[in-house]
C-alpha cells in the first residue's frame, strides 16, 4: 500500500478509546465538543470498545464500515494500537496519542481482575487477550497515515517508542506531560485539519 491516505469532505473520525477507558473519557468528550462548536459533530463517532481484541476488532471494522467513507482514526494508547492496525489494513488516515506500540508485552503486568475506569465493568485480562493483540501486531507502517502525538513525560509508556515506531509521521513531542496528554487542547485544530475537517465543509 504505497499510496498516500487522504481524507474527503465527507469523512467521519472515529475515535478509539484506550485501555480500561470509554467515550466519556477527556479526550474523546473535548474532541466531540471541538467538533460540535464547529457544525461537525456528525462526522464523529467514539464506540465502546470491548474489553476482549477479538470483539473490539469486529466493533472497529463495522463502524469503519458503517462510515460510509475513509474515516480519520484517533487512537489513544491502547486505541492507537488498534488505529494503526485498520489504518495499514484500510489505507486510512490516524491521528496517535501516545500510541501503545507492543500492547501484548505491556499489558502483562495487568493480567487478571480489571475494572473500567468509567463504566465500573469487572472483567479478568487473560493470556488470550494478549495473544490476541499480538496477532494485530503489523510488521511495518506507513509513516505518511499518522499524526503522531508525543508527551515525554508519559508514566504509562516510552514515548521513544513510538517514535522510533513511527520514524518520518508528522510528529509533534511537548516535553513533560503525562500519559493522558495534557497538552490535548492545543492539538485540537490540527487533529480537524489532519482529518480535513473544517468549518467550512
Amino acid at each position: 500500500m504505497g499510496s498516500t491516505p487522504h481524507a474527503g469532505a465527507g469523512d467521519m473520525m472515529i475515535y478509539l478509546h484506550g485501555f480500561n477507558s470509554a467515550p466519556a473519557s477527556r479526550k474523546a468528550r473535548m474532541l466531540h465538543a471541538y467538533l460540535d462548536s464547529r457544525g461537525l459533530a456528525a462526522r464523529f463517532t467514539c464506540p465502546a470498545l470491548p474489553h476482549r481484541p477479538a470483539a473490539a476488532v469486529t466493533l472497529i471494522e463495522e463502524e469503519i464500515g458503517r462510515s460510509g467513507s475513509r474515516p480519520t482514526l484517533v487512537g489513544s494508547s491502547l486505541g492507537g494500537f488498534y488505529a494503526t492496525y485498520f489504518a495499514e489494513r484500510h489505507d486510512l488516515r490516524a491521528v496517535l496519542i501516545n500510541p501503545a506500540v507492543t500492547p501484548h508485552i505491556g499489558l502483562a503486568a495487568y493480567l487478571g481482575a480489571q475494572t473500567n475506569l468509567y463504566t465500573g465493568e469487572a472483567y479478568d485480562l487473560k493470556r488470550d487477550d494478549l495473544d490476541a493483540l499480538a496477532a494485530l501486531a503489523t510488521a511495518r507502517v506507513n509513516p505518511e497515515r499518522y499524526l503522531l502525538l508525543l508527551e515525554t513525560g508519559d508514566e504509562v509508556l516510552d514515548w521513544r517508542e513510538a517514535a522510533r515506531r513511527y520514524e518520518g509521521a508528522r510528529t509533534v513531542i511537548r516535553d513533560g506531560g503525562d500519559h493522558t496528554l495534557q497538552s490535548f487542547a492545543e492539538h485540537l485544530p490540527r487533529i480537524a485539519a489532519f482529518a480535513g475537517l473544517d468549518a467550512g465543509q
